[in-house]
């Protein structure tokens, strides 16, 4: 017995030691080698909350009298401005349109170090939105648009900032159902080994983000390769390893679902109704919780209803917008 509890306590000392050590000894570069302005020299990019984002603008290119809202575009997880192509322009009818790329996606600033608040995080998000509606939106309504993991983001800052937003569309949000958080490990998660080993454990995203992207399709004939090169065009840049595990570890604690009545402004709920990544039956469960708010369930798509059908997400986005906005 002396014997086994020596030489687990030497294996338990020689495990201790090897994590102390080891994760500084294996080489790691990025599979990305091109700057954000090299991926696409073309992109506009404009500084809010100390970080440089990628912005994409369309103009409000209806015919009413009236001052055009702003409509924000958030993407949800692993998504870009791309994941909007297919409705910013249609969306312009309605208003200014601005899409952008959150911390850690598409070709926005990917921080290693930063002053302040974490750029990767719940409250780094609402101050680069904060910017964004000071810059674009003074004196305006402003409606966000919010999809899966953007959707949890857009309706938390609405809660928040009542006197700020006007209307909130959320498609298949993240909000009952959602990737969680690391709770009380994130202390582990701190320590500079893991803080190493970090971006080789996401680096796996490249490929199985894929998997995720063919369960967000429910036409896998649409899935063509100019939408994966879209979902991949962000992967070139040198460093997105890092910053995505930045972003993994980043906090995101918030109090939005417990407090769903108190999102009292008008609210339209859209969902794929064969979204099996974010359950469709969230969508319906959630219009229950919120007060002011409408569901549309869009057939013959999952969890993209804005890339796969597009017309029928305007139609839906179109149906309510009187009420929503006026």
């Amino acid at each position: 017995m002396k014997r086994f509890r020596r030489f687990m306590t030497r294996a338990l000392l020689a495990g201790v030691l090897a994590f102390l050590i080891v994760p500084f000894l294996i080489p790691f570069s990025s599979s990305g080698t091109l700057t954000a302005a090299q991926v696409d020299p073309a992109a506009e990019f404009v500084e809010l909350a100390d970080v440089s984002v990628r912005v994409e603008r369309t103009p409000y290119s209806g015919s009413s009298d009236k001052e055009a809202p702003l409509i924000v575009l958030l993407h949800g997880f692993g998504a870009s401005t791309f994941s909007w192509r297919n409705v910013q322009e249609p969306l312009s009818e309605l208003g200014e349109v601005i899409s952008y790329d959150r911390p850690a996606f598409g070709l926005t600033e990917r921080k290693i170090s930063w002053d302040g608040t974490n750029p990767y995080g719940f409250e780094g998000n609402f101050e680069i939105l904060d910017a964004l509606i000071a810059k674009y939106g003074s004196g305006k309504k402003v409606v966000l648009v919010g999809h899966s993991a953007g959707g949890q983001l857009a309706a938390e800052y609405s809660r928040l900032n009542l006197s700020k937003v006007s209307a909130l569309i959320l498609v298949d949000p993240a909000i009952l159902t959602t990737g969680g958080g690391f709770g009380g490990f994130g202390w582990f998660f701190a320590l500079p080994q893991m803080q190493k080993l970090g971006p080789i454990l996401v680096s796996s995203i490249a490929t199985s983000g894929d998997d995720l992207l063919r369960k967000s399709y429910y036409d896998q004939t649409k899935l063509t390769q100019e939408v994966y090169d879209g979902y991949h065009q962000p992967l070139k840049i040198k460093g997105w390893e890092e910053a995505f595990w930045q972003f993994t570890t980043a906090p995101r604690d918030n109090q939005l679902k417990e407090n769903l009545s108190e999102l009292t402004l008008p609210t339209l709920v859209i969902t794929g109704k064969y979204d099996e990544v974010v359950p469709a039956k969230d969508a319906v469960e959630l219009q229950k919780l919120i007060p002011n708010s409408s569901l549309e369930i869009i057939g013959k798509t999952t969890h993209l209803p804005q890339e796969e059908q597009p017309d029928l997400f305007m139609e839906a986005v179109s149906k309510h917008w009187e009420s929503l906005v006026h």
